[in-house]
């Protein structure tokens, strides 16, 4: 396995930027680092980094090579997860990349009944927006992403999805949660702390609300669920989250969550994929199995 460290020391150098960072965060000096990618460009015969005064950058060579060295280090990986399989070991990591409204609670939860079963395993869950999470699959640098709204490449295997509607999310003594749906001309008027423009569900609103020309009064935006859910506790405000991430039951904090009427919004799907083509490492691919049952028994509104 010897070739997987040197295709590791490309990958690093790749996403440092430079040689010396690199080289510190994988205990080598500079001058060793660099004579082994010298040894390598000498080998293929072409030079992958462009050197700089300040770092180096891949040249368009380099970009093919470390695509490839990902896919290795990733198929490396399962194999030697399998391995580990055989013996019972199952340690992972599971890497996941998702939606934050994923964050609270749903996957949290998920992984809590895997571990039961499962002790030994790693995960390694990145939060992230929907574009984000799509490029870190394609990169290899996460086996799984469970994102909402996201765009379909063709390079992308759709595991599982599921509808979800948006859930306006307002204090308990907040006139909207007498409610068992919320119209969107119902909420215009009230203060409104809204998820920004890089989330899935914040364009999903602004498609909306300009075709029906309406104005949310909203005194703050965020790209923090949490933040968001803050200010609704301690300001009286409103906001907006997917389903599964606000039930329509109390959530903590004295807040609670009222789906918004399909008239006015419809749903979107949450969707689950991993790079077609690749064959997931064993803990993986068998975490795969139980979020694809869990989302099956998501009904929505319930």
């Amino acid at each position: 396995m010897r070739h997987l460290k040197l295709l590791a020391n490309v990958v690093e150098v790749a996403r440092s930027g430079s040689i010396r960072k690199a080289a510190e965060r994988l205990n080598l000096t500079p001058s060793a680092m660099n004579r082994r990618i010298q040894d390598l460009e000498a080998e293929v015969g072409t030079p992958l980094f462009e050197r700089r005064p300040r770092g180096v950058r891949l040249t368009t060579a380099g970009e093919m090579f470390v695509r490839y060295a990902r896919s290795q280090i990733a198929e490396a990986e399962r194999m030697l997860s399998q391995v580990e399989d055989l013996r019972g070991l199952r340690r992972g990591p599971i890497q996941i990349a998702c939606s934050q409204a994923l964050a609270l609670d749903f996957l949290p939860s998920r992984i809590a009944d895997f571990q039961t079963r499962h002790p030994k395993v790693l995960f390694d869950l990145k939060v992230m927006d929907h574009e984000r999470a799509l490029a870190s699959l394609a990169a290899y640098e996460v086996d799984l992403a469970l994102v909402y709204r996201p765009a379909m490449w063709p390079s992308l295997r759709v595991i599982a999805s599921i509808p979800q509607r948006l859930v306006v999310i307002v204090r308990s003594d907040h006139p909207l949660a007498a409610k068992k749906t919320v119209r969107l001309s119902e909420c215009v008027g009230y203060p409104a702390a809204l998820p920004d423009r890089t989330l899935s569900g914040r364009q999903v609103l602004d498609e909306v609300t300009t075709r029906r020309d309406l104005r949310f009064n909203m005194l703050a935006e965020s790209n923090s669920f949490e933040m968001l859910r803050g200010l609704v506790y301690r300001c009286n405000m409103i906001s907006f989250q997917i389903e599964i991430g606000a039930p329509s039951s109390d959530l903590g904090m004295g807040l609670t969550g009222r789906p918004v009427d399909v008239r006015d919004l419809p749903t979107a799907d949450l969707v689950l994929c991993q790079l077609r083509g690749r064959s997931l490492p064993v803990a993986a691919a068998t975490f795969a199995e139980l979020l694809l049952k869990n989302m099956q028994s998501v009904t929505p509104g319930v």
